[in-house]
């Protein structure tokens, strides 16, 4: 696993989202109560960004069309979509968030 720093843990903010685009594909950095995860970006229902999306119960909802997908696992949690997003490995070192970027796989 090659881990990148993709962020400071302080862009962002408790219960938001951040859009990464370092790696193969856009990525979404969540912060949940202080622990970070990291799923792919892009809806797999209509091409939007989930990054910008409401946060609720650990999971993200898609401003376009209301898909909800678990932010752990990358699961979809409520149609209209029907496949999940990638999920990928984070850890903290510091202040800093890093990503295996090339680690993306399906719960």
């Amino acid at each position: 696993m090659a881990f990148v720093k993709v962020c400071a843990a302080a862009d962002v903010p408790t219960d938001m989202g951040l859009r990464i685009d370092m790696g193969p594909e856009p990525i979404a950095v969540f912060n949940l109560d202080g622990e970070f995860f990291a799923i792919g970006d892009t809806c797999t229902h209509s091409d939007w960004s989930l990054s910008e999306g409401y946060i609720e119960d650990g999971t993200v909802e898609c401003t376009l069309h209301m898909a909800r997908f678990c932010i752990r696992t990358g699961k979809v949690k409520m149609s209209p979509a029907t496949e999940a997003v990638k999920y990928y490995p984070v850890r903290c070192d510091g202040d800093d968030v890093l990503v295996d970027l090339e680690g993306g796989t399906y719960a």
